[in-house]
């Protein structure tokens, strides 16, 4: 087995808007209609449309949070890092219990709908194999199971298709005179019964590690899926209302098949319930999914066992995943899950608190590297709302659930004091938020968000290549030090702001005794932001033989200086009013120095051009020769505006008998030219294949 500790990213938009429809689309629809029409009456879409509104403040910090921590764990992973690891391992074993037992209580819940064809079929045994199967399937990667969520939604969401537009026009308007009939007290009792039927959709936060560009696809995927979920509640429980009589919906197990029998007969019965047992499989598919990510994140933290963080060659954590589906076949085997779930769902609300106040605090924090692609609205009054809704829901639900909720919170603490408490050396943002009242901050977690940046990339807006073509370029042949190649940076970063050469000479220098430069892998890279820049501009430095440097290391507990020779600085200035733009150019610098072969192109550019170049992802740029003999003959003789380049593509750098020019409009091309072409891999990857042999 393959005993790595990064997970693939495997999951599109489609995966995610399927996952978070999936666990969505299931008792919710095809059983509490039944027992919430008791309460609501004609009013059951109102409660449904109710039910929502509580979510709203947890849904968008939990895009938030996971826009700016994509990691395996979710909840937990922010809870953690935000709140610390006490709180975060109460959160991350209640919400896998939580997510199990709810897994449990979907398979479970076929029952009433394979009873009606099946009535011999054992339903322990049939949920059983259940999940085993999907439990394989989890074992062969996010993206097979995905694959499998996207093919049970595709299925779901046409039958529910089928059942609504069948369905609308003989809906008897009768059905939904006096709406309000059972009073407000009960339609909203109703909206705390239906309100679970939501809480999954933020489940795909477990799988944020898994999902490519997570900055679009987990807003635009929760976006799509909570839309298609309240106009399939809306619609379909309307539908229901309207086609059959209130006392014969009342306590019904099997909504949905009552009202598919009324608008067309026994092959309605069938249809829709063969939805109904795909809307459970799909449900038990993504939480299995979303369980099985707690255990390994848990222990890449040290709160449970190492052996959690073994992974298959597919990329999956197979203990994780065999923990998890052992688990629920127990549930199914000696308990009851169907009672125990539905108190589970008053811990999730408990959860959401949380996560509303994780993004209080993470902001109060000012934590530069904190750099979400989605930032919730509102703040901090939807937050603040978002901590107190779940405890009216909670109270609302009884004693019991409240219990349960502390028991779990009980079982996590004593977990973290007795087991995992020794193991931990680090704390959340909340320390950080303490910092800024005279207390203290774990630095540690600046750093690792630091490398989450690296990991998440630039984004659209970032002018990187931009940047990087029109950079100053040094070139050293002797040895030299740090001090005077800071001197002779400054002095052309000060053209740009007000600051003279030798005030930004003493800000470079003095980061770099403070311990504030990176140094690795042979490069330095001292940064500052500077009030009044107006775009962020980098000085390039080689070294062929070295430039000497004193540093300051920031891992050392001493105040003593390291000294080292580079070959490469890049000197970065940015705005003052963006910083996490700052950050995420230092790390994609610091990335792509770290990429096998950097080094080799660095030493052997032979001019400014290749220098850059080298610095620029080879999948957004292009270096192409313009010469007779190759396809790039057919750009002799034209100037660039009459050149048809990929949309998003441009002339950057133009190299031309050894000197540099800068391109225009009518600049006409001449065989020897050398272009430096920039853009996204899309048009990178069109004008390789067309220019295959000129590069």
């Amino acid at each position: 087995m393959a005993d790595k500790k990064k997970l693939k990213k495997e999951l599109s938009l489609f995966h995610v808007y399927a996952i978070a429809t999936g666990t969505t689309l299931s008792a919710g629809f095809f059983l509490l209609p039944g027992l919430a029409s008791i309460e609501a009456g004609a009013a059951l879409p109102l409660a449904y449309l109710i039910a929502v509104i509580p979510l709203i403040p947890a849904m968008l910090s939990v895009i938030e949070l996971a826009t700016a921590m994509p990691r395996a764990g979710g909840v937990y992973y922010f809870l953690d890092r935000t709140m610390g690891p006490m709180i975060g391992t109460i959160g991350g074993i209640g919400t896998w219990l939580a997510l199990v037992l709810k897994v449990a209580f979907a398979l479970i819940g076929m029952g009433a709908y394979v009873h009606l064809f099946f009535p011999n079929i054992g339903i322990i045994p049939f949920a059983i194999v259940i999940a085993l199967i999907l439990g394989l399937f989890s074992l062969f990667g996010a993206k097979k199971s995905g694959h499998l969520q996207i093919l049970l939604v595709t299925f779901l969401l046409a039958f529910l298709l089928f059942f609504i537009i069948g369905g609308v026009p003989q809906v008897n308007f009768e059905h939904f005179k006096n709406f309000l009939g059972s009073g407000w007290n009960s339609i909203l009792s109703a909206a705390g019964l239906v309100y679970i039927s939501y809480i999954g959709i933020t489940n795909i936060a477990s799988l944020s590690e898994e999902v490519k560009r997570p900055e679009r696809n987990l807003p635009l995927g929760l976006f799509l899926a909570i839309g298609t979920a309240v106009l399939v509640y809306a619609l379909g429980t309307g539908v229901m209302i309207g086609v059959l009589p209130i006392k014969d919906l009342m306590g019904n197990l099997t909504p949905v098949a009552a009202a598919g029998e009324v608008l067309f007969g026994e092959i309605g019965v069938l249809i829709l319930s063969i939805a109904a047992i795909t809307a459970f499989i799909s449900v038990a598919n993504g939480g299995t999914l979303a369980a099985s990510r707690y255990p390994l994140a848990l222990s890449r933290d040290h709160l449970l066992p190492r052996f959690f963080q073994k992974l298959t060659h597919w990329g999956t954590p197979f203990i994780s995943i065999i923990t998890t589906v052992v688990s629920i076949i127990l549930l199914i085997a000696f308990l009851d899950p169907t009672g125990i779930a539905k108190l589970a769902s008053a811990f999730q609300l408990l959860v959401f608190s949380f996560i509303c106040l994780a993004v209080i605090i993470i902001r109060e924090s000012k934590i530069e590297a904190y750099d979400p692609g989605f930032k919730s609205p509102l703040y901090p009054w939807l937050h603040l709302l978002g901590i107190f809704l779940p405890f009216i829901l909670i109270y609302q639900m009884g004693i019991l659930p409240l219990l349960f909720s502390v028991g779990l919170i009980a079982v996590g603490a004593l977990w973290y004091w007795y087991y995992a408490r020794r193991k931990v050396v680090r704390s959340g943002a909340i320390y950080h938020l303490f910092e800024r009242l005279g207390r203290s901050r774990f630095s540690g977690l600046e750093t690792e968000m630091r490398g989450i940046l690296k990991e998440k990339g630039l984004r659209e807006t970032d002018p990187f290549d931009e940047i990087v073509t029109r950079s100053h370029v040094m070139d050293y042949d002797e040895l030299e030090n740090f001090e005077n190649v800071a001197k002779k940076a400054s002095e052309w970063i000060s053209q740009f702001v007000s600051f003279t050469p030798s005030e930004i000479e003493n800000q470079f220098l003095n980061g770099t005794r403070m311990g504030a430069t990176p140094v690795t892998h042979g490069i330095a890279l001292p940064h500052l932001r500077l009030e009044g820049l107006q775009q962020a501009e980098i000085v390039v430095v080689r070294g062929m033989k070295g430039i000497h440097i004193k540093y300051k290391d920031p891992l050392k507990d001493s105040d003593t200086e390291d000294e080292t020779e580079v070959n490469a600085i890049f000197f970065l200035v940015s705005p003052e009013k963006d910083p996490t733009q700052h950050l995420r150019i230092l790390a994609q610098i610091a990335g792509r120095v770290e990429e096998e072969g950097f080094a080799d192109e660095w030493i052997n550019a032979k001019d400014d051009q290749e220098l850059k170049e080298a610095l620029i992802h080879e999948d957004r740029s292009l270096s192409l020769l313009i010469e007779r003999e190759t396809s790039s003959k057919e750009l002799i003789g034209k100037a660039l505006k009459d050149i048809k380049f990929p949309e998003g593509c441009l002339v950057a750098i133009l190299r031309r008998t050894g000197q540099t020019l800068i391109p225009k409009g009518n600049t006409v091309l001449e065989e020897g030219d050398r272009l430096t072409i920039i853009g996204d891999p899309k048009g990178m990857s069109e004008l390789k294949k067309k220019f295959r042999e000129a590069y």
